[in-house]
């Protein structure tokens, strides 16, 4: 075997794979916040689930923890505001990551994004850690499909909004 891969050699790889743009939320009112991952996928059709991985340093994992549920919200290309604001461009960070857009309260009370492509209200199934992170899995109560087709995908170290199967470079 060879030298063990140093963490910005494997980050560096990892931008080179395409990654749907997914903001998850968690929180209420002033004690709320959120992130954008790229690490979203189902997990199973019956029952419904969605798996996500959370770094535990993240601010919206105590959130998470706390409230045992969260708001899985797509994003569309014309998200990128949300997108640099839930990836904490500008040192904006918490509640304020909210601003500049419309959230709807699901069942569960997590925020979703009004107008996603998709948006999932979920409760926290399981939370497993390995590592520095925890793999959180979500037992979906209830989806809001919208007619946006378009896509916003990290790639490459940059958010890129796709047009049905097209890129937009």
């Amino acid at each position: 075997m060879g030298s063990p891969i140093a963490p910005a050699e494997f980050t560096r790889a990892m931008r080179r794979q395409i990654g749907h743009c997914t903001v998850i939320t968690a929180g209420e009112g002033e004690d709320r916040s959120g992130l954008v991952v790229t690490s979203g996928i189902s997990l199973s059709a019956e029952p419904p689930q969605v798996l996500f991985c959370l770094n535990r340093d993240a601010s919206t994992w105590p959130l998470i923890a706390k409230y045992r549920c969260f708001g899985w919200s797509s994003l569309g290309a014309e998200h990128r505001d949300v997108a640099e604001r839930f990836a904490g461009f500008g040192g904006v960070s918490g509640a304020r990551r909210y601003e500049g857009a419309e959230w709807v309260t699901a069942e569960t009370g997590a925020p979703l994004l009004k107008g996603a492509p998709v948006a999932f209200d979920c409760e926290v199934a399981e939370m497993i850690d390995r590592a520095t992170h925890s793999i959180i899995i979500g037992k979906v109560r209830s989806v809001l499909v919208s007619g946006q087709t378009d896509a916003l995908a990290y790639w490459n170290g940059a958010f890129q909004e796709f047009e049905g199967a097209l890129p937009r470079l």
